[in-house]
Parts: structure tokens; sequence; C-alpha cells
């Protein structure tokens, strides 16, 4: 994910989470730890392929998917991660999980913890496909709806030095 996607992100993160969604200093705020030698923050998105450009290329499409990680000490967390509506049950939430996980170990982490709402079951049973049990429950934690998060974790193997 780069600066000039932002727009679209947050078209898609108000239509997917109206109550709770991002705001685009969030994004900003995590971008800016996403790139250079000291990144801490892993985000990326789906695109489908644009239209060639003059040169034949194909340019950039429209955004159907997009994940962040964050990473500290041992211990890495799923920040967010959205699919398009019409991209549900397409593999690509699967896909963006894969690399958020992948990019949990090349930051050498040993745990990866996420929160996801109670009543968000879809988005639990794909944490559970990838290994991600069930730890607790933030009371109220998404806001303003009152919603309390399921917390998981998922115990990343091979790994053992500090992010």
């Amino acid at each position: 994910m780069r600066w000039w996607d932002l727009e679209q992100v947050l078209a898609l993160e108000n239509d997917l989470f109206p109550e709770d969604a991002w705001s685009a200093g969030m994004f900003w705020g995590d971008l800016a730890h996403a790139r250079g030698p000291r990144a801490t923050r892993r985000f990326v998105v789906a695109e489908e392929p644009g239209p060639p450009g003059e040169d034949g290329r194909t340019g950039g499409g429209r955004i159907t998917g997009y994940a962040g990680l964050g990473a500290a000490g041992g211990l890495a967390d799923v920040l967010t991660i959205a699919v398009a509506r019409e991209r549900w049950g397409t593999g690509l939430g699967a896909a963006l999980l894969t690399d958020l996980l992948q990019h949990a170990t090349a930051f050498e982490c040993d745990e990866v913890l996420l929160e996801v709402r109670v009543d968000n079951i879809r988005a639990q049973k794909l944490y559970e496909r990838f290994g991600f049990e069930p730890i607790g429950i933030r009371r109220g934690y998404y806001q303003p709806g009152n919603i309390d998060a399921l917390v998981m974790r998922h115990q990343v193997h091979g790994t053992a030095r500090e992010c």
C-alpha cells in the first residue's frame, strides 16, 4: 500500500466498516513506518488490473482488498484486513492473511495477535483455518457501536529472535 492507494482504501474501509472505519490519519500514521530498513509495518493492497495505458502496460486498477501488520518485540498484530464484498469467498482474504503471516516471520516474530468483532463469524473462521486460537475478549472494543472484540493468537513457528 502506498499513499496514492488511500483514496480507494478509505472508500472500501467506509463501505465495509461504516461505524468504526479507520481515518486517513490512522493509515498515514502506520504507512509512515512501512518503508526502509527500520520498518515495523507491512501494508498490502489487492487490485484488479486496470485498462492498458498508452504504452500498452496495464495501469493501476480498482483496489479490492487490503491488509496491515505491525511488529515489535517478537510480537506481530494484524492491524486491519478487508476484502470487497464481491470478492468474499474467492480466497482473497486468505491470500492477504498469508502475506501478513509471511511478513511476521520476516520480522522474526513468535506470535501474531488480532482482534475481530465477535459478530464477524466469517472472519473468525478464516483466522481459525490459519491456526489462530481465541484467547480473550475485549469488551466494547469497537466504538461507537460498543461491540466486543475476540482476541486471537497464532504461534509462528521457526522464529526465535526479537522483531
